[in-house]
């Protein structure tokens, strides 16, 4: 067997930990049928924990306009808001393929916009693929990415950079938005993007989309048929007050985080802590 050949992971989630996971890993996880997680993150520690436990990939998403820097909306984050966040995500996995969200306002103006900012991303944060909202509309931002080597994701449905023009966070794609939807994400296979995020659409819209594309789709409240499943990690840790209908909360974080501070701040008060084994003698 050759050294390529073992050097692939014998499965996206999980596998091998020698080498980053690759656009090709991801498009062969579909040929195969192999459904995987994606995870956000946004600093080292938690990228550590995720990459370890064999998340493929990492979205540094603009969802850390509101997990992160407290803005009610994704609007506000800037390229300088998300670099750090990226490159420290970067540093703290080695497995996963690392992918930063182009920030609104980073690459609506022009191709040249999104090239220049998926650049940065690339070679200052070691970002090794972006993404970007939108369908048709973002196609030439979409191609002139892929020609100059750089991998992308897409994303259709409810784009929350767009949340002001939908009039709120609302399913998208019923009747025949549904049609335009599905050939937004044609267009955008055609254009080279190696995977679309769907969210917030029917069940039965994103099985159509799955099946008539040969990359994978990515769903965040897009039912079971989709390749891959992402949620922000705040929201599966139950950090998140009021969640989406399509959060599954895996683990009630926020309620240990409190209960752990507490029993500090009682000890410290009480003078519990710090013991002599907390000391230095």
């Amino acid at each position: 067997m050759s050294s390529s050949a073992t050097s692939r992971p014998t499965a996206l989630y999980g596998g091998q930990t020698g080498r980053r996971v690759t656009v090709r890993d991801v498009a062969a996880a579909k040929e195969r049928g192999e459904k995987w997680p994606m995870v956000t993150a946004y600093d080292a520690m938690t990228a550590r924990i995720f990459d370890e436990a064999g998340i493929p990939v990492l979205l540094v998403g603009d969802s850390a306009a509101m997990v992160v820097y407290g803005y009610d909306s994704t609007l506000p984050v800037s390229v300088d808001d998300l670099m750090p966040l990226t490159a420290a995500v970067v540093r703290g996995s080695s497995r996963a393929m690392v992918v930063a969200d182009l920030p609104f306002g980073s690459y609506q103006a022009s191709p040249q916009q999104a090239l220049e900012t998926a650049v940065r991303f690339m070679k200052e944060a070691g970002a090794h693929a972006v993404k970007l909202e939108g369908g048709r509309r973002v196609l030439p931002q979409v191609e002139a990415l892929v020609s100059a080597g750089i991998p992308v994701m897409a994303h259709l449905g409810l784009t929350p950079q767009s949340v002001n023009v939908f009039g709120g966070y609302r399913v998208q794609g019923r009747g025949q938005s549904g049609d335009e939807l599905m050939a937004d994400a044609k267009d955008l296979e055609a254009a080279g993007a190696f995977a679309v995020v769907l969210e917030c659409v029917p069940t039965d819209l994103a099985e159509r989309v799955t099946t008539s594309l040969s990359i994978p789709t990515i769903g965040i409240g897009a039912g079971p048929s989709t390749d891959a499943q992402v949620l922000v990690w705040q929201d599966l840790m139950g950090l998140t007050e009021r969640p989406a209908k399509f959060v599954k909360k895996y683990f009630n974080l926020a309620e240990e985080m409190d209960r752990a501070v507490r029993s500090f701040a009682g000890e410290v008060a009480g003078g519990a802590f710090p013991t002599p084994e907390h000391s230095y003698h």
